[in-house]
C-alpha cells in the first residue's frame, strides 16, 4: 500500500484548481448590496431643520385642535397668541398647557392671534411657523375654519409682473 508524505494529497489535480479568492459574481453582489443599502440610507435621513419645524406644527396643530374641541365642549371662548418666547393659550380652564416651543430655535410672529371657539364652525385662519437661523424655512399650521388644523408647506405668493 502506497504511503504518503505530510502534505502531499491523492488527487494532486484538484489541489491546483483550488480556488484562492473572490469570483467577479460574488463581488458584484457584494457592490450592489453595499449601494442598496448606503441610497435606502441616504433616502431615509431628512434635513433636521425641516423634520424640527415640521414636528414643531405637528405638535402645535394638535394643541390647536386640543383646545378647540375644549372650547366647544364647555361654550367658553378660547384665543391663541404668538409670543416673543412661545404662545400663549387663553381662556382655558385648568390643565397645565405648554407654552414654549420644544426648540429655541422655532419662532412666530409676536402679532399672530387665532380664535378656536367654541362655534363649531370658526373662520379660516394659519399662522407661520419659522427658524430663526434659517427664516427662508417656514411651514403654515392652518385651518379653512371646518376641517382640522394642519401642517401645509409654505410657498410664499409672488406677485407676477
Amino acid at each position: 500500500m502506497p504511503t504518503l508524505e505530510a502534505g502531499s494529497s491523492l488527487t494532486p489535480t484538484l489541489a491546483s484548481h483550488r480556488q484562492r479568492g473572490f469570483t467577479l459574481i460574488e463581488l458584484l453582489v457584494v457592490i450592489a448590496i453595499i449601494a442598496m443599502g448606503t441610497a435606502g440610507v441616504a433616502f431615509a435621513m431628512r434635513d433636521s431643520a425641516d423634520t424640527q419645524l415640521e414636528r414643531e406644527g405637528q405638535r402645535l396643530a394638535a394643541m390647536l385642535e386640543s383646545a378647540r374641541a375644549q372650547s366647544r365642549s364647555t361654550g367658553v371662548p378660547v384665543n391663541w397668541k404668538g409670543t416673543e418666547t412661545g404662545f400663549k393659550f387663553t381662556g382655558l380652564s385648568g390643565g397645565n398647557r405648554e407654552d414654549r416651543w420644544q426648540s429655541e430655535n422655532v419662532t412666530v410672529d409676536a402679532q399672530a392671534t387665532l380664535n378656536l371657539g367654541p362655534e363649531p364652525m370658526i373662520a379660516p385662519q394659519a399662522v407661520i411657523l419659522s427658524l430663526k437661523d434659517q427664516p427662508d424655512k417656514t411651514v403654515r399650521v392652518m385651518s379653512d375654519g371646518l376641517r382640522p388644523f394642519a401642517v401645509v408647506p409654505f410657498e410664499p405668493i409672488v406677485n407676477p409682473r
